[in-house]
C-alpha cells in the first residue's frame, strides 16, 4: 500500500513539474529585439485609382522593454486627410511565447483655413488618441507575424492611459508578417 502510494505521489509530481521544464518557444526562446518591416505595396491612396503608393510600416522592439510603431503611410496628404502621431510604448512576452505590444498615437483631423482666427491656413488637429494593441508570433528571429490587433478610442479631453476608458473598436484576426531590417554595406562596397 505505501508502495503504490509513493508511485502514485511520484507520478503526481512529474506531471506538475514537466510543464515547468517544457522548452520555451516564440519571444520567451528567440532573441527578437530590434526593427522589423511590413511593406503595404501600391495602395491607392485617394480610392479612385488615380494615386498609388507604397508604404512601409514599422516595428521598433527595444531591448529595455519600449516599443514604436510607425508608418510612411502617416505622412501622406495629411493636411487633406489628417493623420496618426508614431504610436509609442512598451512590450511583454506572455509564457506561451506570444509577444503582445501596445502603444499610444495621436489621431489628427485636418481643418480648414479659417475655422479659428489664429489658424488662418489648412492644418490638422488632435482630435483623438488611440490604444493599441498588438498580438504577435515571433516566428524566428528574422520573422514576426502579428495575429491580432484592437483599437480603444479616446476624445482628446479622456486620459488615453486609462486602460478601460475610450471606446474600444473591433478585433482584427488579419495576419501580417513583418520582418527584420538590418544595417548592411553592401550598397557601399558596390562599383
Amino acid at each position: 500500500m505505501f508502495d503504490k502510494l509513493v508511485l502514485m505521489f511520484a507520478v503526481v509530481a512529474i506531471f506538475t513539474v514537466a510543464p515547468a521544464f517544457a522548452a520555451p518557444t516564440g519571444c520567451n526562446k528567440i532573441k527578437f529585439q530590434g526593427t522589423y518591416t511590413r511593406a503595404a505595396v501600391n495602395q491607392d491612396v485617394l480610392g479612385d485609382q488615380t494615386v498609388f503608393h507604397s508604404w512601409v510600416f514599422q516595428l521598433e522592439i527595444r531591448g529595455d522593454g519600449t516599443a514604436a510603431m510607425n508608418s510612411s503611410a502617416y505622412y501622406d496628404y495629411f493636411i487633406n486627410f489628417g493623420s496618426n502621431s508614431p504610436g509609442i510604448g512598451t512590450w511583454t512576452c506572455r509564457a506561451d511565447g506570444k509577444l503582445v505590444v501596445t502603444t499610444l498615437a495621436g489621431l489628427l483631423f485636418p481643418i480648414g483655413p479659417g475655422t479659428n482666427a489664429q489658424l488662418p491656413s489648412a492644418d490638422v488637429s488632435l482630435e483623438q488618441h488611440v490604444r493599441t494593441t498588438y498580438l504577435f508570433s515571433v516566428d524566428d528571429a528574422n520573422t514576426m507575424t502579428q495575429i491580432q490587433s484592437r483599437n480603444r478610442f479616446y476624445d482628446a479631453t479622456e486620459d488615453p492611459t486609462n486602460p478601460t476608458g475610450g471606446g474600444l473598436g473591433i478585433l482584427s484576426t488579419t495576419p501580417w508578417m513583418y520582418t527584420g531590417f538590418t544595417a548592411s554595406d553592401a550598397d557601399l562596397l558596390l562599383p
